[in-house]
């Protein structure tokens, strides 16, 4: 018997997929944010909406949602589930945009990596929209905010950021 308490390894210490069948169905919620700072000349454009690519953060915002429903194809332990929700926004701040995601679903596991996956895709997205301009970008600060629904209940980070 494996002494870890980390569920996707066996007795044997092999990587394996979580057994979720006897779990209940629960509604379920996440909300994940992260950050991408960058020269003001750069945040300017996306703001204006003079960037020659387009809306950036609309472009970034379909990008967050598409991978969220595709982070069990992108992260190799993690369930396909069936989406009943995905939100991604943004919040300008000084020389950075704030991102925010929220997914929901109605099933046996949580949706932690799929906002979790939202947030890092939109950040990526602006930093490709952008990089011609501002190749000295960085992303960071991803986190859980929320977790709600299943038999572990509850979880609020301290201090969320809230869109």
């Amino acid at each position: 018997m494996s002494t870890t308490p980390l569920t996707h390894f066996n007795a044997q210490g092999e990587a394996v997929m979580v057994d979720v069948g006897a779990k209940t169905e629960t509604a379920r919620l996440a909300r994940a944010e992260g950050v991408i700072r960058m020269q003001d000349a750069t945040l300017q454009l996306i703001v204006s909406g003079g960037h020659q690519k387009g809306d950036v953060l609309g472009i970034a915002r379909l990008a967050g949602i598409m991978a969220a429903k595709k982070t069990g194809e992108l992260i190799p332990l993690c369930h396909p589930i069936p989406l009943t929700h995905v939100a991604v926004d943004f919040a300008i701040e000084t020389g950075a945009v704030r991102c925010a995601a929220v997914a929901e679903t109605v099933g046996r596991t949580g949706v932690e990596m799929e906002a979790l996956t939202a947030v890092n895709i939109a950040l990526l997205t602006i930093y490709d929209m952008c990089k011609a301009v501002d190749r000295g970008m960085t992303i960071g600060d991803v986190r859980l905010l929320e977790k709600r629904g299943g038999k572990s209940g509850h979880w609020l980070a301290e201090n969320p950021f809230t869109i």
